[in-house]
């Protein structure tokens, strides 16, 4: 299970810092990640964080957001900077090990 948090209202330039906790051991081992959906589109992968540490970003967030993990804790972290209102949608936490796991999104809206 994945239980994420964090979004909400924030101005052009502001920031947000999105969790997600993992229950099950699983989502120790596994490559965490975050997507997100605007209206209107496909979902689009922001970032992604293995286990080990290694991270990947999409071209769009490259140098604005920053995703983490705290293993001990099950949680993964989006902080997102600098935001732009084509950052607006709906994020949702991501887990995989053998199979895709998924949380309930968080609506980020970015509008002044």
């Amino acid at each position: 299970q994945l239980q994420a948090c964090g979004g909400g209202l924030v101005q052009p330039g502001g920031s947000l810092r999105l969790s997600c906790a993992a229950s099950g051991s699983i989502f120790r081992i596994a490559r965490m990640g975050w997507y997100r959906q605007a209206p209107g589109k496909q979902r689009e992968l922001v970032a992604t964080a293995t286990s080990g540490g290694t991270t990947n970003y999409a071209d769009s967030v490259k140098g604005r957001f920053t995703i983490s993990r705290d293993n001990a804790k099950n949680t993964v972290y989006l902080q997102m900077n600098s935001l732009k209102p084509e950052d607006t949608a709906v994020y949702y936490c991501n887990g995989y090990y053998r199979n895709n796991y998924w949380g309930q999104g968080t609506l980020v809206t970015v509008s002044s």
